[in-house]
Formats: structure tokens, sequence, C-alpha cells
């Protein structure tokens, strides 16, 4: 029985590991336009997340099963709790070092990784290759250059919506509270905008933040006011769609405790998920929100729309897509479009991508080898 409780233990690890790398990418694209503080933006991303995860119970059955590593192994193996301890932890030792050093890796990938780790330890060569390719790599490869293409087209379309409406954009900051035209208070107080946009001058002025907002209305509506509720949805969405995606590949790794129901299983990993994200999830959420490109709300509510129709659709289809590559992929996607994408800090994110998949088979390997001893 102890094995078993270790095996719950180590899993809940990995959901607590998955939710501080994964919660705040729903939401990066709130707190990086401006539209939500950090702790609004966490606290709507663990609702929504939560959300996902129940969902999960009946609609990401698939899932459960790829990720108890049914098909690339034989039948006996996945059985065996040694084998689920070392997915498990492989996989949560990689995630926890991204987290801290800031780096939004994927946990499917590092999961694809440790399965893939051990596997090879247990059965050699009788590790079924040709699925590991088809059902898992494929996904996490195509799936980010799909959102890029995708988020990037969308963006260029919605603005050229956007204009055709007479909706213009304007900068402002943000003075006692209330966001104001950069170009009005220049206008007031006879400097040039140029010399407005001066670091030391906005402290001057109390300015907290300086963002592009739109004018004009939609319907009757102000556009900014349609805006910002639609981001905010659209971010719930991509929060709803990790957890319908990440929940059932944790759950799938319990199935050899059946003493345990899988609807109970679910409810453990959601609220380690959830915890996660409550207490680790700052430095991989500024690191998305900040670093990869500045965005306004409209730019924010493109990427999460596209991150949560491809991450939901592949759900529904039991495909291991990664919920990190997809939304990465987006924002690189508005970031090329606008010409404002930190090429440096996408290559060492994709550096770092590269480097999950093979530090979690070894995590992995030397776990399961370490198991077989006793």
């Amino acid at each position: 029985m102890s094995i078993f409780i270790i095996l719950f233990a180590v899993a809940c690890f990995l959901a607590y590991s998955n939710g501080a790398n994964d919660n705040f990418k729903g939401v990066a694209t709130l707190f990086g336009s401006g539209t939500l503080n950090y702790k609004n933006a966490i606290s709507w991303a663990t609702i929504t997340t939560l959300a996902g995860s129940i969902a999960a119970v009946f609609l990401a059955s698939t899932l459960v099963k790829n990720f108890s590593g049914k098909g690339l192994v034989p039948d006996a193996l996945i059985q065996s709790p040694e084998f689920a301890i070392s997915i498990a932890l492989g996989a949560a030792i990689t995630v926890f070092l991204a987290t801290k050093i800031g780096m939004p890796i994927s946990t499917t990938h590092s999961l694809v990784g440790a399965l893939f780790g051990s596997g090879v330890v247990a059965v050699g060569m009788s590790f079924n290759f040709a699925k590991l390719g088809k059902v898992f790599l494929m996904p996490l490869i195509v799936s980010p250059l799909m959102a890029a293409i995708v988020s990037f087209v969308a963006y260029l379309i919605f603005r050229k919506v956007r204009q055709k409406m007479g909706v213009t954009k304007e900068t402002c900051i943000c003075i006692g509270g209330v966001y104001k035209p950069v170009a009005k208070i220049a206008a007031r107080h006879n400097f040039q905008e140029a010399e407005l946009s001066n670091r030391e001058l906005i402290t001057v002025l109390e300015e907290e933040e300086c963002i592009e907002r739109y004018k004009g209305n939609v319907i009757g509506i102000s556009s900014q006011k349609l805006l910002d509720t639609l981001h905010y949805i659209s971010a719930g969405v991509v929060s709803f769609a990790r957890g319908l995606n990440d929940t059932p590949k944790i759950v799938g790794l319990l199935i050899v405790i059946n003493t345990l129901d899988i609807k109970w299983s679910m409810i453990a990993v959601a609220i380690a998920m959830a915890l996660g994200g409550l207490f680790n999830a700052k430095k991989v959420g500024v690191m998305m929100s900040k670093k990869i490109t500045p965005m306004n709300s409209g730019q924010g509510f493109t990427a999460n729309l596209i991150t949560g129709l491809l991450v939901t659709t592949a759900s529904i289809h039991g495909m291991p897509v990664s919920t990190t590559h997809v939304s990465v992929g987006s924002i690189f996607g508005i970031g090329t479009a606008t010409k404002k994408a930190d090429v440096k800090v996408v290559r060492n994110i994709l550096l770092s991508w590269l480097m999950t998949l093979p530090i979690a088979a070894a995590c992995s390997a030397f776990v399961y080898w370490i198991l077989l001893q006793f």
C-alpha cells in the first residue's frame, strides 16, 4: 500500500509543478496588456483552470488512456506503480526546475520524455517508437508552428476589420487611476509626445503604465470595453482548455491505483494544480506576459482566442498538444505581425523546449532504475 501512497504523492507534486509553470499562461496577455493586475489575473486563471479540470472527467477520457502509457509499453508494465512513479517524478522534477528559472516549458513534453526514458529502461527496443512519434511528438512539433501562423493571419484580419469600422488606437498613461491620452496631455502642457514618453517625465506625472487603448464604438458599445470583455473571456477559455487538456495526462498515471476512483483522482490533481499556480507562477508569468513581446488588449485577445480554439479542439480529439507551445506560438505570431517580438527571448524558450525531453527522460530513467534496485 505504501508504494501507492508514494505514487499518489508524486502525481500531486507533478500537478503542483504543472500549475506553477502553466496556470498563468492562459491569462498572461491580460497581465501583459495591463487589462488586469497580477493578483486578479492569477485568480481568474485558477477558477477557469479548475472548471476545465472538472470538465475533463466527462470530455477527455482518451488522454487518460494515452498518458497511462497504453500502447507504448506492454500492458503488464502499465500496472506497475514503479513505472508510473518514475514517469511522474521525472516529469515533475523537470517542470519544477524550469519554473524556478522562469522558463515556460511543456508538462506534456516532460511526460512524453519521462514515458520514453522509463519505457526504454523497462522494455528496451520493444518500446513502441512509432506510436510515440505519431500520437505524441507530431502534435507537439506542429502545434506551435500552426498557432504562430494562425495568430499572425488572424491579427492581420482583425486589424483590417477594426480599421474598416473606424476604431482607432491611442497611447494612454494612467494618472490617478484614470487612463488619459498622451497626445492631449502633451498639448495641455505644451510638451512634444516624444518628450512625454521619456521615463523621467512620466514619473513626474505619477504614471503607472503606458498602454495602447482603442477609441470608438462598435454597435453603440465602447470598443475598449467590448474588447476588454472579450479578452477576459478568451483568457478564461485558454485556462479552461489547459485544465481540460492537462488534468487527464496526470490522472493517467494514477489508473494503476484501482482503489481510487478516477473522479477523485482528477479532483486531487485539480487542487494541487491550483495551489501550484497560486504560490509559484510569477516568474513564468512575467516571462510570458512581458518578455516575448509587448502587446495591447486587442493583440492579447487574438493570441488567447487562437490558443483556446486550438487546445480545446485538440483535447476533444485526444491529441496531446502543449498549451505552452500553442500559447507561446500564438504570442510570437502576434509579435511577428507587430514586429516587436524579442527573438532572443524566444530563442531561449525554444532551447528550453529542446532540453525538456532529454532531461525528463534521463530523470525518469534514473528514478526507474533506482526503484528496480529495491
